[in-house]
């Protein structure tokens, strides 16, 4: 009988999730894509089998390992006080989800955080892909602070991995260019962040950039007033990326490894 480890469990669910959006999205495509598809898709693939490695060089448990070690050692808030296992997985979910919202706000609002993550908004279009386009460098402050977070909650280890698992999930569903039906959407959105609320974040104009920064739950940012329902030019004319690169240079492997250090409009 075969046995699975954890990595080969997730990254199973990954591809899975991966090339069932994929053809969803080229079945119902919410909008036309304006660049050829499989120069991007080949850029941000590479991205994300660097960030991997990258990973797997620097930490060898990531969070789940982590939260191992708090609580093998009794280290944060879960670790300290009793509560039943589902009010600990629940508590933790939650706030694992406000912090990565939280880091997300500040990696648009703190220059040196944003001079990184801009790599991720310089893709000129917007489909399932761009939800593993993320610079190796930013891949690692985002796990620093996942582990801070994990280790002040005490997070018991299944709640880490359930997080992690739902989070690339939902951030390759509302990434995709699928089209929902209308309806759907604005009943889904009231709970989770869909692809018309996400993609509003994308949209070339910087008051719509600065907006729906949930990549899973979606009540922070009507709690916080960063909320836009809809792009003013629509989801079909709306532009993508970033208005100094409107062009071809984000398609290319090696520029958008650069971009943390190309100088900042």
């Amino acid at each position: 009988m075969f046995e699975f480890t954890e990595p080969q469990i997730r990254l199973g669910i990954f591809l899975g999730l991966f090339l069932i959006l994929a053809v969803m999205e080229f079945l119902v495509p919410r909008r036309e894509l304006q660049h050829v598809k499989a120069k991007r898709w080949l850029t941000n693939f590479l991205i994300v089998i660097i960030d991997s490695f990258v990973l797997r060089l620097i930490f060898t448990g990531a969070a789940a390992g982590v939260a191992v070690w708090a609580g093998a050692n009794g280290y944060g808030l879960f670790n300290v006080i009793e509560v039943p296992p589902v009010v600990s997985i629940v508590v933790c979910f939650i706030a694992l989800d406000f912090a990565i919202w939280f880091s997300h706000l500040a990696s648009h609002k703190i220059p040196l955080l944003w001079s990184v993550h801009r790599m991720h908004h310089s893709d000129v279009d917007i489909d399932v892909s761009t939800a593993i386009r993320f610079h190796p460098i930013e891949i690692v402050l985002s796990m620093i602070w996942k582990m801070i977070i994990v280790v002040l909650l005490g997070a018991p280890t299944i709640s880490v991995l359930i997080f992690e698992i739902v989070l690339n999930g939902a951030a390759m569903f509302n990434h995709s260019n699928l089209k929902l039906p209308l309806g759907l959407d604005r009943l889904l959105r009231l709970i989770i962040v869909t692809p018309d609320m996400h993609r509003v974040h994308h949209s070339i104009v910087h008051d719509e950039t600065d907006s729906n920064y949930g990549f899973n739950l979606a009540i922070w940012d009507r709690i916080f007033g960063t909320y836009i329902d809809q792009p003013e030019a629509g989801h079909k004319d709306m532009k993508i990326g970033l208005g100094e690169w409107q062009d071809e240079r984000p398609t290319g492997l090696f520029w958008s490894l650069k971009v943390p250090f190309l100088k900042q409009r």
